[in-house]
């Protein structure tokens, strides 16, 4: 019992000094803990028994140990196991781009188990993953191709991905990086690293938060997402979104999403959209101005709320008391006014893009999951 004792010893001393390097996350610095934690409680033992102590650490042991022992592979699959697998890979490929995410898994995996030395098998099995969101198993996978092929820059973009994927941007920016370093020339990681790196200095991560009633929406406001005072203060958004706001169908379709009791109007509520802030003394001028009405549209009073000076009527969508606005109608019009942000200025677009950090929303970053090979 002794000698297991030691190891176990010599492995709490690994997960220990593993705590103290800075290319680990907290969440993965978190796990090391409760490890160690699970082994010093199953084998009755700390980090102060020293007697237990070997003279060398155990990664210098394995080193010595492992040094001409390479990896074990499986024997070369046949020239016709081979055929196959390379035909259910392209099988997969196709289910892909149909988005058939489940059947080209499986497709990919039949393909592993015929000829499991083949790294892009591996690499295309994590795209599949990410798309249904199972990102941890991604980075599984992504891994295991990297282990066969250390020079496989796709697999550490796509690994990059998942990472980001996770909020680890820490790790993210380290698989970019060497991403790069083998293919430097590839725009789609620079992007992608330069919005991890960002990320990474904000100091939080973009989680789900963001303004009062629009939880699940990523970007929209609170520690790492958009700023609304930025925002209502920028005169360039402010001048694009008035003149957006005074397109009668995007009145219309805000009209519709808001309801009677809304900021905009409608049945019993004034009678559709105010005229949006012109110039003093010309028609319009009377209505509450552009930041007002953002302010009121995103502010802590969830998504409804009457225009400024009408009070909402209560039980209507969006007012005290009433049901909220239609989820789906929010959605459509935040997609019709980023399509039209995108079309008329798109450098605005992508300043607005990387202050709300980069998320997949309406404005989603440059070069997303590359296609399988």
């Amino acid at each position: 019992m002794s000698d297991k004792r030691r190891l176990v010893y010599s492995i709490i001393q690994f997960c220990q000094k593993e705590l103290q390097a800075e290319d680990l996350s907290d969440d993965a610095k978190e796990s090391l803990e409760v490890a160690s934690q699970c082994l010093q409680s199953a084998y009755a033992l700390n980090t102060e028994d020293k007697h237990l102590e070997v003279s060398k650490s155990l990664p210098a042991i394995f080193q010595e140990v492992t040094k001409n022992e390479p990896l074990h592979k499986k024997s070369p699959p046949s020239a016709g196991d081979k055929e196959e697998a390379d035909r259910l890979k392209t099988e997969g490929n196709n289910l892909m781009r149909t988005e058939k995410f489940v059947d080209a898994l499986e497709m990919y995996s039949k393909a592993i188990e015929l000829d499991g030395s083949n790294p892009v098998f591996y690499c295309n099995r994590a795209a599949a993953h990410s798309k249904m969101n199972n990102h941890h198993l991604a980075i599984e996978d992504c891994q295991r191709a990297i282990d066969m092929d250390p020079s496989y820059s796709k697999a550490y973009g796509r690994m990059g991905l998942a990472h980001s994927s996770l909020e680890k941007h820490k790790e993210a920016v380290e698989n970019f990086k060497k991403a790069l370093e083998l293919e430097p020339d590839n725009d789609s990681y620079k992007s992608n690293l330069q919005i991890a790196e960002d990320k990474v200095k904000s100091g939080v991560s973009p989680g789900m938060g963001g303004m009062p009633g629009m939880g699940g929406f990523p970007g929209m406001g609170g520690p790492g997402g958009l700023d609304l005072g930025s925002f209502l203060n920028n005169p360039a958004l402010m001048n694009m979104a008035t003149t957006m706001l005074s397109d009668p169908n995007m009145q219309q379709m805000m009209g519709q999403m808001m309801g009677a009791g809304g900021m905009m109007g409608g049945p019993g509520g004034g009678g559709g959209m105010p005229p949006v802030g012109g110039p003093a003394g010309t028609p319009g001028s009377e209505g509450p101005n552009m930041q007002e009405m953002m302010s009121q549209m995103m502010g802590g009073q969830g998504m409804g709320g009457g225009a400024p000076g009408a009070p909402a009527i209560p039980g209507a969508p969006g007012a005290p008391g009433g049901p909220p606005a239609s989820m789906e109608s929010l959605l459509q019009a935040g997609q019709q006014l980023a399509q039209q942000m995108q079309q008329s200025n798109p450098e605005l677009v992508e300043q607005l893009r990387r202050q709300m950090g980069g998320g997949q929303g309406p404005f989603p970053p440059p070069g997303g999951n590359p296609p399988p090979q």
